[in-house]
């Protein structure tokens, strides 16, 4: 049930989308389920900085939002993290270690007092995908796979608008990223450390020697980073462009059993990554051609920005998540 001003208008929803660099807070427009644009503010957050560091950073973005808003909050969070209970589980991930074991729930409670009365997490792919289903492009396909691309690859399976994470027909947790790919984890070649090592690797060898297995290459402080490796593989450099040839198609490869299996639909992706969509796309439509579906759509994102916002609210309005 959504709240409602005395007049009987209903009131926007806070949401918080919490990111490794950033956290993102907003007011979403429970009319329009449109993110509020003049309440839309990015503030910086360390997400290697101790637990009241990082609690204290989340809580002043969202203290910044207007009041008068809905008591139940919408929080994106990355994971592993304990959606039902508001509890992170970080450890040995590389990011909010501190955080692990940590009631983020009641610490943001405790920091808003009086203008959070319930936190509804959910995880920040879940929340993308659920933002594209209503307002962007997965909207009207009943069954879905949305992917993130950033740091690593984040992933929801949506049925009817709703995420699945058990069953047969989804990888692990509903997970892209603890799937295998050439005998190793997807992330080993997928991801910012994976595509960055792989060119570092590719751009070392001779023509004639590039191996995309091989493991030597210059150290990782001397490679460029991923949008310099995707502006060289746009200028025609070889090493780049089978940089991301060879990632994606292992990523297509790695999901095309579940596309099946799923039955889904559409692909869609979004995601820092996604900006080289020239590069992206024609691999995994690649990589996904020798499965069951070969001919499922692979979209980009209409609203990257705004979809986890849009997906937190919902949750929110549907009382999901820690009380």
């Amino acid at each position: 049930m959504t709240a409602a001003r005395a007049g009987g208008a209903p009131v926007p929803v806070p949401v918080l989308d919490v990111g490794g660099t950033h956290v993102t807070a907003a007011l979403v427009d429970a009319g329009t389920s449109r993110p509020v644009p003049s309440t839309v503010l990015r503030r910086p957050l360390r997400s290697h900085g101790g637990a009241g560091e990082i609690l204290d950073a989340i809580a002043s973005a969202a203290s910044e939002l207007p009041a008068g808003h809905d008591p139940r909050w919408g929080v994106a969070m990355p994971g592993p993290f304990d959606y039902p209970t508001g509890v992170g589980r970080f450890a040995g991930v590389g990011k909010f270690e501190s955080l692990a074991g940590v009631d983020v729930g009641a610490g943001l409670r405790e920091r808003l007092t009086g203008r959070a009365e319930r936190l509804c997490f959910l995880n920040d792919a879940d929340a993308f995908a659920i933002g594209e289903y209503r307002a962007g492009a997965a909207r009207g396909h009943e069954r879905v796979v949305c992917l993130t691309l950033g740091t690593g690859v984040g992933s929801s399976f949506l049925s009817a608008g709703s995420p699945v994470h058990t069953g047969p027909s989804v990888p692990p947790s509903g997970h892209v990223h603890r799937l295998t790919v050439h005998g190793r984890p997807l992330e080993d070649t997928v991801s910012r450390r994976g595509i960055r090592a792989l060119y570092g690797r590719l751009a070392a060898a001779p023509a004639e020697q590039r191996r995309p297995g091989e493991q030597h290459g210059p150290d990782e402080q001397h490679r460029p980073d991923v949008h310099e490796i995707a502006l060289r593989a746009v200028q025609g450099e070889a090493a780049a462009v089978e940089a991301f040839r060879y990632a994606f198609d292992a990523l297509g490869r790695a999901l095309a059993p579940w596309i099946g299996l799923f039955e889904a639909t559409a692909v869609v992706v979004g995601g820092s990554m996604a900006q080289s969509w020239n590069l992206i796309h024609p691999a995994l439509t690649a990589g996904l051609a020798p499965g069951e579906r070969p001919d499922v759509p692979v979209l980009p994102a209409l609203r990257p920005a705004e979809a986890p916002l849009i997906g937190a609210a919902h949750w929110a309005r549907r009382g999901q998540g820690a009380p």
